[in-house]
């Protein structure tokens, strides 16, 4: 995990394994097992809206937010615990998601959780 100069976070990308879902389509258990399953990831703290809260999955009376599901690709915006690997908890996200997309994931670490936080 890299970070740009500007502060921007920079993705890694890895496309999914094949899986039993024909596709990616947003869809309300999809994104909530989604987001169910990031946070089940040891040393993730949380989900995280985007600068300016942008990133979620709109369904009918509410949104998963943290999580943007595509057609192409897959967003998880995460906030991870201070003293967690940051490579290691990306690829374990990559792991778990790929059991139930068949797109890429893009996992974006947002921010760190303060050790008291955490």
């Amino acid at each position: 995990m890299s970070t740009p100069t500007d502060g921007l976070p920079v993705p890694l990308t890895t496309p999914a394994v094949d899986a039993a879902l024909p596709g990616l389509e947003p869809a309300v258990d999809t994104a909530d097992e989604v987001a169910a399953l990031v946070l089940s990831v040891p040393g993730v703290a949380g989900l995280h809206a985007g600068r300016f809260g942008e990133v979620a999955t709109y369904l009918p009376g509410r949104r998963v937010t943290g999580v943007k599901l595509g057609e192409e690709v897959a967003e998880v915006h995460v906030v991870l615990r201070f003293d967690a690997p940051l490579r290691t908890v990306a690829q374990q996200i990559h792991a778990v998601l790929a059991t139930v997309v068949t797109v890429p994931v893009q996992v974006f670490v947002e921010d760190l959780a303060a050790p008291d936080a955490a």
